[in-house]
């Protein structure tokens, strides 16, 4: 049977991965963010999944405004990084898992989530970031695992409601658990914190509330799930629904979960950098 061995956080932005790409790890503006991450590779290195299921949002690569899937699935063999604007990224495929796509996917139809099933899925900045700060060098990192990619809209409204989000998550995890191999998995969630990119509010971002989030997220998700929709966006900007992201996967790693690392840093690329390490308890 395949266990949780607990969930990733941390932010997407696309400045990441060049900084990533231009060594900058030691560079004064970006240093405090990347010294978050070495514990959490630490315990990867410890821990060896099989399966990274990397929960993130499209942002104009495979979905768009006029086709937006609430929760899309990937169920590809490999999955590719495309061009996003700045040119033909020169990297390998991450290799999929479609096996336990496909029982994910019927498992979550069973429990009345609507997915949409993707045989082919390009992946752009919020998946790959992840993938490369948790195993460097991804996808040519020998430790890194399969992974799944479930896409989420956070861009065209309605998005999801946070409890949606969080219930997401729930059925996830029974998914993950019914299947009959045995694997070892975390799961990421991806993106956010506060930011605004655009409009009267761009650079916008909320320190207190990204604190707030990342504090009940550990022992009470059940207390976000009160925050609508606009307040959300109120609280955390326009992009800052992103978070919903966070509590998908959350509500995968049950009810008792142990903190084992936290950082947040602001700001980098106006945006709320935060990430987390939280491990199931069984």
């Amino acid at each position: 049977m395949a266990k949780i061995l607990g969930g990733l956080t941390t932010s997407h932005i696309p400045a990441v991965g060049n900084a990533i790409h231009n060594g900058l790890f030691d560079d004064p503006y970006w240093k405090p963010f990347f010294d978050g991450y070495p514990p959490i590779r630490a315990w990867l290195d410890e821990h060896k999944p099989d399966l990274a299921i990397n929960i993130y949002n499209d942002h104009g690569l495979g979905f768009f405004l006029d086709r937006m899937p609430t929760f899309a699935i990937g169920a590809a063999h490999e999955y590719r990084n495309e061009d996003e604007g700045w040119g033909i990224p020169q990297l390998p495929p991450f290799p999929g898992a479609p096996e336990v796509s496909w029982h994910i996917i019927e498992s979550m139809v069973e429990q009345e989530f609507d997915i949409t099933s993707c045989q082919e899925l390009p992946v752009d900045h919020g998946f790959v970031v992840p993938m490369q700060l948790f195993w460097p060098g991804a996808p040519n990192n020998p430790d890194m695992p399969r992974t799944i990619p479930i896409s989420a809209n956070t861009v065209q409204h309605p998005i999801p409601t946070l409890k949606r989000a969080l219930d997401f998550g729930k059925a996830l995890r029974r998914a993950i658990q019914s299947y009959p191999e045995d694997l070892k998995v975390v799961v990421l969630g991806t993106g956010g914190l506060s930011h605004q990119l655009d409009g009267e509010r761009a650079g916008f971002i909320n320190k207190e509330f990204d604190q707030y989030c990342m504090e009940k997220i550990v022992d009470d998700p059940e207390a976000l799930t009160k925050i609508s929709r606009m307040e959300l966006v109120e609280k955390a900007g326009a992009q800052g629904t992103e978070f919903l992201m966070w509590m998908m996967m959350r509500g995968a790693l049950g009810d008792k979960v142990v903190r084992r690392h936290s950082n947040y840093h602001i700001p980098i690329s106006n945006t709320g950098a935060g990430t987390m390490l939280l491990e199931c308890v069984e």
